[in-house]
């Protein structure tokens, strides 16, 4: 059985987006008149409704690569189901020798998570989860693994759908 990835592709459009910066890295290039320096900006987008995308933008100035890395971010929209302001059910994610893993959690607790995944998971709209992220703390490895975990929730009607079962029956059955 082949996992059904949940990714429903979102127009940026029509949708008002908040941009949250996780990083900006100096690259320096040394070449025969010297060193040239560059910038490379890791940034989320989300609607914090259960919409959330990620972007690299490179350029010779911060806020032109923070502007690049936006409008790349809005290109890679996904939408996240989210129930009562968590996540459905735990969730592990893996990309490079980033791997984060994802929990449910009750009202109260609030966004237990590391730096890349915060920003992400708080884009998306979830405001109580357990995150816990190991290998890797490569904030590009991390922020996509957290998007690897997220394209990967499924509610309830998904999982109903898909195996072409009531609803009831995916609780009781």
């Amino acid at each position: 059985m082949s996992t059904q990835q949940n990714l429903n592709r979102v127009k940026s459009a029509d949708i008002e987006l908040k941009d949250k910066l996780v990083s900006v890295n100096r690259v320096t290039k040394v070449t025969k008149g010297g060193r040239t320096f560059s910038f490379s900006a890791i940034v989320v987008v989300g609607d914090e409704n259960g919409v959330v995308g990620h972007g690299l933008g490179k350029a010779k100035e911060v806020t032109e690569a923070i502007t690049k890395g936006i409008d790349d971010a809005k290109k890679n929209l996904i939408r996240v189901p989210i129930r009562k302001g968590t996540v459905p059910h735990s969730q592990k994610g893996k990309y490079g020798g980033a791997e984060v893993f994802l929990k449910p959690a009750t009202d109260g607790t609030g966004v237990i998570a590391g730096g890349a995944m915060r920003a992400v998971l708080e884009s998306v709209g979830v405001h109580n989860v357990l995150a816990k992220s190991q290998g890797s703390s490569n904030p590009h490895n991390v922020v996509k693994a957290t998007m690897d975990a997220l394209s990967k929730m499924r509610d309830a009607s998904a999982v109903a759908r898909q195996r072409g079962i009531d609803l009831y029956k995916v609780f009781n059955g």
